[in-house]
């Protein structure tokens, strides 16, 4: 497929959550956690400050603000699933990401958020490894989403994790940066 034919805002497609989540996908998922740091730091390697700038898609964000969401959205999802491991099915509050993107903080420095990420998903990654069965089949509700297992939860975000990743990668590629 040509970098033309790829959709700049799905560059890996859509998430599309498996009917049953086996031991090895939730095992993937964690190893998909464990790599976005390192993934998402390589991604933006090297990119100048006009780099970071240039929005991922055209209306989109810019990759500074994608930097920022990831960091953003996992802490969300690791308070999620520790409600999730704490408490009987609570109801999580959603967020509107497109308003905290235009928060003045995401105009910070990149690295603040590649180095949370990196100690979030370090401790993200701890925890996950050390759940027995009935932890992955606990769960939040979500008011827009439903009911989230945490095994769905590491599976939506370990393909949350690709999917930014690819967002810059894919520009990178388009721009031959």
């Amino acid at each position: 497929m040509a970098l033309s034919d790829v959709d700049p805002r799905y560059p890996i497609g859509d998430f599309e959550a498996p009917a049953t989540i086996t031991p090895d996908e939730r095992t993937g998922a964690i190893a998909t956690l464990a790599e976005l740091p390192e993934q998402l730091r390589n991604a933006v390697d090297g990119l100048s400050f006009a780099q970071l700038s240039t929005p991922y898609r055209d209306g989109g964000w810019t990759l500074r603000q994608v930097v920022h969401h990831v960091a953003d959205s996992h802490m969300n999802a690791v308070v999620r699933i520790k409600l999730a491991l704490t408490e009987d099915w609570p109801v999580v509050k959603p967020y509107d990401e497109a308003a905290w993107a235009r928060l003045h903080d995401m105009t910070a420095p990149i690295e603040w958020s590649l180095e949370l990420i990196e100690a979030l998903h370090a401790r993200w990654v701890m925890l996950l490894q050390s759940l027995h069965e009935q932890q992955w089949l606990r769960g939040y509700n979500h008011p827009e989403d439903g009911p989230v297992s945490v095994e769905l939860a590491a599976l939506t975000y370990a393909w949350h994790s690709r999917h930014h990743v690819a967002q810059i990668t894919h520009l990178r590629a388009k721009e031959n940066w």
